[in-house]
Formats: structure tokens, sequence, C-alpha cells
């Protein structure tokens, strides 16, 4: 017996009883983004290696051992499927020249790959919608990120987020405190597991995010970023966080939060959850004000974040359960000699009327096709026999709630099908 292939561990199918959950977050995505002006962009999957090693950081995780990356074997191009979409979005603009009438509020949705271990809330194929908005440098800007996230999560009625922010300063105050952090880790490199030892000359700032619990004394008692910032910086987060608890946004000072990721400075901010397990993050993101010149673009000022939609959804479903699917409103049962020429005519007019139809395609007895019928849903089961096929009629049998079946023209059936499928559906 030929074994069936199974899909790559990790990368999972969407399925018709759960894909209207993805539709109606989707929709309520698009609705909320452009409330707040943001234009939708769509990037390849795949784009040159080097476009991520140069934006990401060659000493980060999703670098040294997450990215899905070849070489094309016709012309030896190496190549990877995107991790994030960020650095797309930024090769995207600069390509296209999309700054040069001015800033740009850009949104993005669409899947992303990590070679991680699966679970909940963690796959290798996963989906992002974020977005970026460029050519922004004040805190109004950082504001507005969170001020929008904020009511997604009341649109959505999530379980309760906690917002989590810093600032890490600009690329010279990270310089004085990677020497200090450098020193206070050298002190204690007994302490240290191998990623901290591996990242402690390349990368120090990213052992402030260990979640080993032997590192966390040595973590805590870290020199402070906050020493070290510069005054621009130090002015620039006093007055988000001024915006925001004038806005009434709570939020927590997190000295630790980093990101996972070199391109960002100044503010970096997290919705956290607990209801999620490890994967408790499900939005990330701040300002990365030095990465459009790094790409090769004029010094451009942008911030900008992700969300992960199979978070949102797990959320979601942890305080609502599942979401019932969306019936059809007709189902149509046909048979007969010569019925199926006119049974398709009034499917088709159905639909002229925003009707959704389900045709009863296959054959069988009209008891079958009238249990398929209930199975389905839907609120009316137009049938069409040879009778009424004949005299153009239908016979129009409510299915939810009150009301007799009845055999009407078609035209008048048409005109009565907006009232039956609202009275039968309650």
């Amino acid at each position: 017996m030929t074994q069936h292939f199974q899909a790559v561990r990790g990368m999972n199918d969407l399925l018709p009883d759960s894909i209207h959950e993805w539709e109606f977050l989707e929709d309520t995505l698009r609705s909320w983004l452009a409330s707040y002006g943001y234009r939708q962009l769509r990037t390849p999957l795949l784009e040159p290696t080097g476009l991520f090693t140069r934006s990401i950081g060659e000493v980060t995780d999703i670098v040294e051992k997450e990215m899905y990356s070849f070489t094309d074997s016709l012309n030896g191009e190496a190549l990877t499927l995107r991790p994030e979409a960020t650095a797309s979005s930024v090769r995207a603009v600069l390509q296209h020249n999309l700054l040069y009438p001015g800033p740009q509020r850009l949104w993005y949705i669409g899947p992303m790959f990590r070679h991680e271990r699966p679970q909940k809330g963690r796959y290798r194929q996963f989906h992002q919608c974020g977005v970026e908005a460029m050519g922004y440098a004040g805190p109004d800007i950082d504001a507005e990120l969170i001020l929008m996230t904020a009511r997604l999560w009341k649109v959505l009625d999530l379980p309760a987020v906690e917002l989590h922010l810093n600032t890490i300063g600009a690329p010279e105050a990270r310089l004085r405190h990677r020497e200090r952090l450098i020193a206070h880790f050298e002190q204690h490199q007994e302490v240290l597991d191998e990623d901290a030892k591996r990242r402690l000359y390349t990368n120090p700032l990213r052992i402030l995010d260990s979640k080993n619990p032997a590192m966390q004394a040595l973590v805590e008692a870290a020199p402070k970023l906050a020493d070290d910032l510069d005054d621009a910086s130090r002015v620039h987060f006093e007055t988000l966080q001024n915006i925001l608890t004038h806005a009434g946004i709570s939020f927590n000072l997190n000295h630790r939060l980093v990101r996972g990721l070199d391109y960002y400075n100044a503010t970096v901010f997290e919705w956290v959850t607990q209801d999620l397990g490890a994967q408790g993050t499900i939005c990330g993101g701040g300002r990365y004000d030095g990465l459009i010149p790094q790409l090769g673009g004029k010094p451009t000022p942008a911030a900008g974040f992700a969300m992960g939609l199979e978070r949102l959804l797990a959320l979601r479903q942890d305080k609502n359960g599942a979401m019932t699917p969306i019936p059809p409103d007709v189902y149509l049962a046909c048979s007969g000699e010569g019925v199926m020429g006119f049974a398709l005519e009034v499917a088709e007019r159905l639909r002229d009327q925003n009707c959704k139809v389900v045709f009863h395609a296959g054959g069988g007895s009209f008891k079958s096709q009238l249990k398929r019928a209930d199975g389905s849903g839907a609120a009316v089961c137009i049938i069409v026999g040879e009778t009424e096929a004949q005299a153009r009629q239908v016979s129009c049998k409510p299915l939810r709630g009150q009301g007799e079946q009845e055999t009407l023209d078609l035209e008048l059936m048409l005109g009565r099908i907006p009232s039956l499928v609202v009275r039968t559906a309650v």
C-alpha cells in the first residue's frame, strides 16, 4: 500500500472547518489598518540571503540557526525563504523609490519561515501581519503603533495582554553599554551557558534576553542600558511614556527587553500574554532608524511591528472557543429528467441576489439531498424537480425556525428570498 505524504513538520494545513476564523481575522486586520491610513505591500517569499544576514544580524538565532537557505542550482544565487518581512519591505521601498513622495505607512500579511522546534504558537511556516512607518522620526509614530495595537486587542476581544516597553538608545549608547556588559559577564564566565559564551564578544546585548533560569540573577545584576543613554534617546523615550500615560495605556518598563533582531534602536516594545505558555509574545516591534541606510538608502527614520496570526487565533479560541462556520443561505436540491439547466439557472439567479448557494451535485434521492441540506446549516432548501422545472417554479422548504414548504414561481421566489432567508435563519 502506497504511503500518503505528510506535510513538512511545523508547516500546517489550514482546513475548511477553520478557515473562516482566518478570514474573520484577516478581514478585521484590513479594516483596522485602513482606519489608520496604512496601505498594503506584498513582497516575494524568496529573497537574497544577504538581505537578511545584513539586516537581522549574523550573530542572531534567526540567521545562525533558523533560516531556510539554499543555492539556486541555475545561477548559484544564495536565496532564503523570508524569516520576517521588515527587511523585505525596506528592500521593496528602496528598489521602487517609494519614499520619494514622502513618508510611507505600509502593512503586510503572509507566511514566514523559520527552522524552529515546533510547539503551540511556534511553527516553521507561520503567518504574520505587520506595519512599517518609514520617514517618521518622532515619538508620536511610536505612540501610534502602540495605540493601534491596543485598539486591535479590544476589537478582537482578547484576554488581558501586557505592554512591555524599553529603549535601547542610539548606536553610540549601545556601544558604551556593550563594553560594560562584556566586562560584567567576563567576571562570571562559569555561570554563562553556551549561547551566552558564543554571544559574549559578538552580541552581548542578546544575553539579556536569556530564558535560562540558571542565568537570571547574573543577567538581572548586569549594567542597565538606561545608565548609558544619550540625551536625545532619553527625551524621546520620556515623551513616548507621557503620550501613552495621557492615552490611558499602561505599560511595564522592562530594561531587559532588547528584541531579537539587530536592526532595532531606541524604542522597543512587546505585547505579552500569560495564556499561551512559553510563546507569550503576540506582537513586537520598535524603531529601526539605521536599517534603511544599512540597506543602501538615504538615512531615514522608521518604526514598525509584527504580530503572529496563529498566536492571535489561539488566544481568541482559548477565551471564546472555536467560531462556528458561516453556513450557506440556500441549499439547492434537484432531481429528474431535464431539470439540470433550470436548476443551475435558479442557483445563478439566487447568487445575483447575493445569496450564498450550495448546489447539490452527484445525484441521489430527494430524501438524501434534504438530509445534506439540513446538515449544511442552510436556512432554506430550494427544491427543483421535473414538475417545477416545466412550470419554471421552485419549492421552498424552510430548514430553520417556522414556516411551511411552498411552491412559488421563480420570479416571485427571487423577490421573497431575502425575507425567507432572514425569517428562517432566526
